[in-house]
């Protein structure tokens, strides 16, 4: 009994250990997004109400404006890690503009007061400086300004799509896994702090929708240690969020081209300045899935179902909970070749041909020789595949002060693969005839 105690112990610690292990290396990478908070006074110190706050990235396009509430307060949640251009408005005062910088979730806090606006007309002219960046990692910043003009070739794996026509020096297979700068294969994501290290090709695993993101860094060569041992690419990735959006808005797309590919999505954000509710779902069905060589697709169907909700709840001004869900269902035919399509029974060294006149019966082949059946043909194949994602990431941030910042998160995540071959998989050896 004591020896069966003590193993269980064992067990439990270990089981115990590694998953701290595993919450210490998510608690590393911590969130990617930020808050700016701030109030605009008067000369005289009282409150302006009503007054347009606005903030704008140069680099990535990202831009988002609010207004002040009656204690003058405004408030940005969810701010991609980067620094802004901010510009406050109001009437009867000058225009007023600073640069902030959202680079960990310390909420970023700001006064700014107006000065009374004279009789006479300024004009203000600004420089280039916001297009200068500081960081020292070769990046790319993308924000959904770019993700509604960029003609996605992919709508399959929209994300690999995305980040291989957006960043130089990333180029993709004909199955959407993108091959950067270094070793090729050693890819990572950080959606919302959350690590992906395993392959993001639609042949592999399905992805994160584009519509879930509102903004995406691409760290190409070498990436910084937090991120782990890839070599490669890393893409940190912020979703989108309904926290601050007290009036609820969405859309809805559907689209029908080519290969007779329908295409369908919706999504909805809302909330309050506590807490923020955002969903998508979307669905798409198309006669080519894949990407095969082939200028005609052959056998190349498939489909594609996904739903991503997040859930933000501020609890208190220290205390904050965040959970990601999503779940991907793909299923798709492998597609066939030409010479796949027409193919013919291999029996040993021999393989049958179409057509006795064009060689007489007889077909030199290597060493050995062929012959002839014109009746029997193989039979076009039917390997289909199906994948399941599923995926829930929670986690709680604490802000200690303005140096320490405190993340408890874990997530779950699991791709389940289904490989399913022709209905008769020894078609290829031909008649029982050709069989030796």
């Amino acid at each position: 009994m004591l020896a069966s105690y003590k193993k269980s112990l064992r067990a439990a610690f270990i089981v115990v250990f590694c998953f701290a292990l595993g919450l210490h290396t998510y608690a590393q990478s911590g969130g990617t997004s930020g808050t700016i908070n701030g109030t605009v006074v008067d000369p005289t110190g009282a409150v302006v109400a009503n007054a347009t706050v606005e903030i704008h990235q140069a680099v990535s396009g990202y831009d988002r404006t609010t207004t002040t509430d009656s204690n003058g307060n405004f408030s940005f949640s969810n701010v991609p890690f980067n620094p802004y251009h901010m510009t406050v408005t109001a009437t009867g005062f000058a225009r007023y503009a600073q640069d902030v910088e959202t680079r960990s979730v310390v909420p970023v806090s700001v006064k700014i007061n107006l000065q009374v606006s004279g009789s006479s007309t300024t004009v203000t002219v600004e420089g280039g400086g916001d297009l200068v960046e500081n960081d020292p990692t070769f990046h790319s910043d993308i924000d959904r300004d770019l993700f509604d003009r960029l003609p996605l070739e992919s709508t399959t794996s929209s994300l690999s799509s995305l980040v291989t026509l957006s960043t130089p020096g990333i180029a993709a297979d004909s199955n959407g896994l993108f091959h950067g700068i270094g070793d090729h294969a050693s890819n990572s994501f950080s959606i919302d702090g959350q690590p992906i290290t395993d392959q993001q090709s639609k042949v592999f695993s399905n992805e994160l929708p584009v519509d879930s993101i509102q903004s995406m860094e691409v760290i190409s060569g070498a990436p910084p240690a937090e991120y782990g041992g890839k070599t490669s690419v890393v893409i940190v990735a912020t979703t989108r969020s309904g926290q601050g959006v007290t009036t609820p808005h969405g859309s809805v797309t559907a689209s029908y081209g080519a290969f007779g590919s329908s295409n369908g999505s919706a999504d909805l954000a809302y909330g309050t300045k506590s807490w923020g509710n955002y969903i998508s779902v979307g669905g798409l069905d198309t006669g080519r899935f894949l990407d095969p060589p082939e200028f005609a697709v052959i056998h190349d169907k498939g489909n594609e179902e996904n739903a991503f909700d997040r859930v933000d709840y501020q609890l208190s001004t220290a205390d904050s909970i965040h959970i990601d869900f999503g779940y991907s269902r793909s299923w798709f035919q492998t597609p066939n070749s030409l010479d796949a399509e027409n193919a013919t029974p291999w029996s040993g060294l021999n393989t049958v041909l179409p057509s006795v006149e064009n060689y007489g019966g007889f077909v030199p082949f290597g060493n050995s020789t062929g012959f002839i059946d014109g009746t029997t043909r193989v039979g076009a194949t039917d390997q289909r595949s199906k994948i399941g994602t599923f995926n829930i990431a929670p986690s709680w941030t604490r802000v200690v002060n303005a140096n320490t910042v405190f993340t408890f998160g874990g997530f779950v995540r699991r791709d389940n693969y289904n490989y399913y071959p022709s209905s008769d998989p020894f078609a290829d050896l031909g008649p029982p005839s050709l069989q030796r």
